[in-house]
């Protein structure tokens, strides 16, 4: 993609990221994941693009959202012909997280080219990622013990020095007694299976896989990630009610054990993927509001460029003289 395009996406995930920082404690996880929405979608409508969302956010649970389907950017006004892009959205990944002030909010966004995402179904999926020393090791369908054992030989560690993310669920009451009983450590978590994700890719977070069952929108966002990463994640759809099996039938998925590898949840070969901190978290530090500017740090990546960033980026506030300490 063009570059302009590579900014305005960070820029996307930025505004989103500092509109819902500016509620956060205010145990108001909707009106949090609102401003996230708008700040996003006024940001993505500046782009020189002919977009649509492919995985929105917030239907599960009745909130604000940009909708599947959804049009974005000035292609869809204007005369020019301008690239067609596919995106997912999760402009607040961990609402409930951003409205208590705990740790691991963030503002996320993927795109690629025309049919590069997968259009999944907003109903649960059942994963396993891994960053790039485990990708050859791993398989859903394989057993835990079986899962951590490899893990174990390819990180050339013990299995109880291994660390699994895992959602603080009562649907995982088993898996959580089969990553014990294996021996391996669990970090539990209350809300944001994608970040979770994502530091189990990053070296350095303590993390070495995330297992279980989450949000399908999210995984094809955790996909995109490890493409750029250079991880796996494997997920099968995970109907839990009867309006989930409804769904699938009528969005055309009617394997139910199919089991979708990396490339077949992010299939694009131009994948950009951006998320920013909200609070602060294992991968990224939360928005920082100071006298004369916000501090926001973001990661960014593009599959084309072969290219990780880390970027810390300060909006100076209209008229202020900043002193900037680099800490």
């Amino acid at each position: 993609m063009e570059s302009s395009l590579e900014v305005g996406f960070l820029r996307a995930a930025e505004k989103a990221a500092i509109a819902s920082a500016r509620t956060m404690g205010y145990g108001k996880r909707k009106y949090s994941d609102q401003v996230a929405v708008e700040a996003m979608r006024d940001e993505l409508n500046r782009l020189k693009m002919r977009g649509s969302v492919v995985i929105g956010e917030g239907e599960r649970d009745k909130a604000p959202m940009l909708y599947v389907g959804e049009p974005l950017g000035r292609g869809w006004t204007e005369g020019e012909i301008y690239p067609e892009v596919d995106i997912a959205v999760d402009p607040l990944e961990g609402t409930n997280l951003c409205a208590t002030g705990s740790a691991n909010s963030i503002a996320v966004i993927a795109a690629s080219e025309k049919g590069g995402l997968l259009n999944a179904p907003d109903i649960y999926m059942d994963k396993i990622v891994v960053g790039p020393t485990a990708a050859e090791s791993v398989a859903l369908n394989a057993s835990v013990e079986d899962n951590l054992n490899a893990m174990a030989e390819a990180f050339q560690r013990d299995v109880d020095e291994l660390t699994i993310i895992v959602l603080d669920r009562e649907r995982h009451q088993d898996l959580i007694a089969q990553i014990r009983e294996a021996g391996a450590r669990i970090k539990l978590i209350t809300d944001g299976d994608l970040s979770g994700g994502i530091a189990a890719a990053v070296r350095g977070t303590g993390v070495h896989a995330a297992m279980g069952i989450g949000g399908a929108p999210e995984g094809v966002l955790t996909a995109a990630a490890m493409r750029c990463l250079g991880g796996r994640m494997q997920g099968k759809l995970k109907p839990l009610e009867k309006w989930q099996e409804d769904r699938l039938r009528s969005m055309g998925f009617k394997d139910d054990e199919k089991v979708y590898d990396t490339s077949e949840l992010a299939s694009g070969n131009d994948i950009i993927f951006c998320a920013s901190g909200v609070t602060d978290g294992d991968l990224l530090r939360g928005v920082r509001f100071f006298g004369g500017g916000i501090r926001v740090s973001s990661l960014f990546m593009s599959l084309k460029s072969n290219v990780i960033r880390f970027v810390d980026t300060i909006y100076r506030e209209e008229g202020s003289k900043l002193a900037v300490s680099f800490t």
